[in-house]
């Protein structure tokens, strides 16, 4: 079919979602995607529509930090702080590849400086300092650049007596950074305490994967955790920690579900729901502590 066709096709019809296999041959790349986790091939548009979560069975998509803030937060009201701070090779570390080329191809394939993005906006006219990971760059690990972000965005809340929402997706440290990576768990970890003494409100989001030294730090010391549906999140891997303690773990271990079981997070919230589930929690913890 022409592409001439192809979208005076389009135009004289509406899309659905299909409930079975569809023959995508003669469809341009990006119009069309396969769920994960149902197997469903579902239109493009509605996934965008739905916030990246799959109509079929609920599976929630990955997200860009950007977009993850610009879903969360009121149209326009996003303001960036600290977008120069980024990491360098203090180590000139190599291994299989330098880490400066791995910092320099994780910027020209995110269009960002690192791996996380904070800034101050409104969430249903309700003023937050806001910041999102994003795991497309290098795993969203923790270096010092990560680490000294998101410790100013805890002064900055603290500063203007702000509430502080973090959506969390990592794998951990950035090893790459050694020691000065290592050091990013205290001073963030500090950063939090500091803004619970004040009491002024911390609200984290858990998203797939929050793993490793981030999980281990600011990432769980919030006032308030919420996870988002079927999100991982631990420490180590569960490979690790099978051969460490010789047993088999049981089913959905480390999954989001399993930790609202055991009391690790405090909601397990579609994101969908999110902006006003976020919004009424900070009318309940108040907008800055008094």
């Amino acid at each position: 079919m022409p592409i001439s066709d192809w979208f005076k096709a389009r135009e004289a019809k509406r899309y659905v979602t299909p409930n079975g296999p569809v023959d995508t041959s003669d469809l341009p790349d990006g119009v069309w995607i396969k769920c994960e986790e149902c197997r469903r091939t579902v239109y493009q548009g509605d996934m965008e529509s739905n916030l990246q979560v799959c109509p079929g069975c609920g599976a929630h998509g990955d997200l860009t930090a950007a977009d993850r803030i610009a879903y969360l937060v009121d149209e326009g009201s996003f303001v960036e702080t600290d977008g120069s701070l980024g990491s360098v090779d203090p180590l000139s570390f190599t291994s299989g590849k330098p880490y400066a080329g791995a910092l320099e191809a994780a910027r020209e394939n995110t269009g960002m400086r690192e791996a996380v993005l904070t800034g101050r906006a409104t969430i249903l006219e309700r003023p937050v300092v806001v910041g999102a990971m994003d795991f497309r760059f290098i795993g969203a690990s923790m270096g010092s650049a990560v680490g000294e972000r998101i410790t100013r965005a805890f002064e900055l809340a603290l500063t203007e007596r702000t509430p502080l929402v973090l959506a969390v997706a990592s794998g951990g440290a950035r090893m790459q950074e050694g020691m000065l990576s290592l050091m990013q768990m205290a001073k963030t970890a500090s950063a939090a305490a500091r803004l619970s003494e004040a009491h002024v409100p911390y609200i984290a989001l858990l998203t797939n994967p929050t793993m490793g030294g981030v999980t281990a730090s600011f990432a769980t010391l919030a006032d308030v955790i919420y996870a988002e549906p079927h999100a991982r999140i631990g420490f180590a891997g569960p490979r690790l920690v099978e051969q460490t303690i010789r047993t088999g773990l049981p089913k959905g271990f480390q999954s989001a579900e399993s930790l609202l079981a055991h009391g690790m997070v405090d909601a397990v919230v579609d994101r969908r729901e999110l902006t006003e589930r976020v919004a009424l929690t900070l009318d309940y913890l108040g907008s800055g502590g008094e």
